[in-house]
């Protein structure tokens, strides 16, 4: 069984900073990407930041340049660090991992979701 358990939502001003945090946990035999999402209500889930195992990166276009992503492979952690926070910024952000549980046995596992509230 893996969990992924995320930290550090909460409310903020506008132009402020957050940082979220997310750490795999149980029986993992690696883990590929690692990835951010988001949903605002009555909006769809949409990918936010994505950071394979090697270290590629992904943005999505409305938060580049404000959102970094980093991971720390020895902890199986992810982080979201949140500058120049932005009202529309105002979501669950949800933790994606793509993780082998065996060599053989892969699939993507979800975080229970953290509210971020940015006030304009």
């Amino acid at each position: 069984q893996v969990q992924l358990v995320e930290s550090g939502g909460g409310l903020v001003q506008a132009g402020g900073s957050l940082r979220l945090s997310c750490a795999a946990s149980g029986s993992i035999f690696t883990i590929r990407t690692m990835s951010w999402y988001r949903q605002a209500p009555g909006n769809q889930r949409e990918l936010v930041a994505s950071i394979s195992s090697g270290g590629s990166i992904n943005y999505a276009d409305s938060v580049k340049g404000r959102f970094t992503i980093s991971r720390d492979n020895a902890k199986n952690t992810v982080y979201l660090q949140m500058n120049s926070l932005k009202y529309e910024d105002t979501a669950v952000y949800y933790c994606n991992a793509d993780i082998n549980t065996t060599i053989l046995r892969r699939g993507a596992y979800w975080g229970q979701g953290t509210q971020v509230t940015v006030s304009s």
